[in-house]
């Protein structure tokens, strides 16, 4: 009697499917994760389009020697946050209804720039960073 056996049919699990669709979720979350950036500060200094002018009520301006001048006036670093108190005082005005304009030459370092950001925030006085205008090429 030719009886023909059964084969046994071997269960195969194949990986190219799943490899695929690992693939596609790790592309997924490389696409949609924000990339970490190193805590470094890559600044400019900043240039503006803009044509209007505006008219705080305070101006800090560094030169190039550090040396600080509040509307005109030479101040050292450390009066500084008292001569600001005492023009707003001056003025009848809230700190938090001033303007300061904060004018920086080009070579001044930032640190100081930062300092002068730092007073007014402390003081929460609103703050304008003068900037050059940019030239007509770009």
């Amino acid at each position: 009697m030719g009886l023909k056996r059964r084969q046994r049919v071997e269960p195969e699990f194949s990986l190219a499917a799943m490899i695929d669709v690992i693939f596609l979720l790790l592309m997924f979350f490389m696409l949609t994760s924000k990339f970490v950036t190193p805590n470094a500060l890559n600044l400019q200094l900043p240039s503006s389009s803009s044509t209007t002018m505006a008219s705080p009520a305070l101006a800090v301006s560094i030169d190039q020697n550090g040396d600080y001048y509040l509307d005109d006036k030479k101040t050292t670093e450390a009066n500084l946050e008292k001569a600001l108190l005492a023009k707003i005082g001056a003025g009848g005005k809230t700190p938090e209804n001033t303007t300061i304009t904060v004018v920086a030459e080009r070579t001044v370092p930032i640190e100081d720039v930062v300092f002068v950001l730092d007073i007014a925030n402390k003081l929460k006085l609103k703050t304008i960073l003068a900037t050059d205008p940019k030239p007509s090429g770009e």
